[in-house]
């Protein structure tokens, strides 16, 4: 028997992140209807336990709380506002929640138009990459009403290991922009250190042992490091690294904040995708610094 629209959950976008957070969604046992634009990724959904949609809007039809996880501003606005998006067919007292890293202004704007139409949104993105959503244990940063994160709660906790209230409409996507901000500059210098060390003819790998038992540690390095050494770049691409970046750089000159490290990892971001890495994760910044500086941190 087919679940009522009141007890589904909804969910758009089934890319890296969002179709492990469906599958976990799933293995909770709560109903779910799901669309992605590439096929292929609806029909894993589908072969989980998931019904597929035609559409965003079929997606709203169906569901009381729906999700949005795609790439960037412009995809989540025509996803929750646009023509044939969430608002077509959402219903007085429906919720949406936002998880994508995007803009928190154009948070604002979608929140009005859905607030006209008795519809809540909250903010709500994840950090933990493609392992935390695997797993089921994201950290979860949500703004919006309190109730609302409220009601959200047992969706949520079906991804997330940890959910926090940070503030009105926006904050959550904020939040996570400050976070992204930090493991996005950090990679780019351990990036610069393994390839300055191989350089001065030190080791990679004994490099990298030392400084994961010293002060020049980090979560950036602890994660990228290894993947730098093996010349492992798949993962989240640089072209998204990149969208994050200049997510950032916009909310800094909104608040009339000089963020000097932020906008010249962007531009060594977009060095990177110059020379042809946007496909590929965004350690792969390390073969630009391998090219100038003409070594390899690769391990043999």
């Amino acid at each position: 028997m087919t679940a009522s629209r009141k007890d589904t959950v909804g969910f758009v976008g089934l890319g890296d992140m969002g179709g492990p957070m469906t599958a976990n969604i799933l293995k909770k046992g709560l109903p779910l209807v799901v669309y992605d634009i590439v096929a292929a990724k609806n029909q894993v959904a589908a072969a989980r336990g998931a019904r597929v949609a035609t559409g965003a809007a079929d997606v709203m039809r169906q569901a009381a709380i729906v999700i949005s996880m795609v790439d960037t501003t412009a995809q989540a606005e025509e996803v929750i506002a646009g023509p044939g998006g969430f608002l077509d067919s959402a219903q007085s007292g429906d919720l949406v929640i936002s998880m994508s890293t995007i803009d928190p202004i154009a948070l604002r704007r979608m929140h009005e138009k859905l607030a006209a139409k008795g519809v809540a949104l909250i903010d709500a993105p994840v950090s933990g990459m493609d392992k935390g959503a695997q797993d089921g244990t994201l950290k979860c940063f949500v703004g919006g009403d309190p109730a609302a994160m409220e009601r959200a709660r047992p969706v949520l906790s079906t991804m997330c290991s940890t959910i926090t209230h940070l503030g009105a409409i926006g904050q959550g996507c904020a939040m996570k922009l400050i976070n992204n901000m930090l493991a996005q500059i950090n990679r780019i210098v351990a990036a610069e250190a393994l390839v300055l060390g191989t350089k001065a003819g030190l080791d990679p790998k004994q490099m990298f042992e030392l400084l994961s038992n010293a002060t020049g540690n980090s979560a950036a390095l602890q994660i990228y490091g290894p993947r730098m050494l093996a010349h492992d770049f798949k993962g989240s691409r640089m072209d998204i690294t990149f969208k994050d970046m200049e997510l950032q750089t916009q909310l800094g000159k909104s608040l009339k904040i000089p963020l000097f490290m932020a906008n010249t990892a962007q531009q060594v971001c977009q060095m990177g995708r110059a020379a042809g890495y946007g496909s590929e994760d965004g350690c792969a910044i390390v073969k630009v610094y391998e090219q100038l500086a003409g070594v390899s941190v690769e391990r043999h």
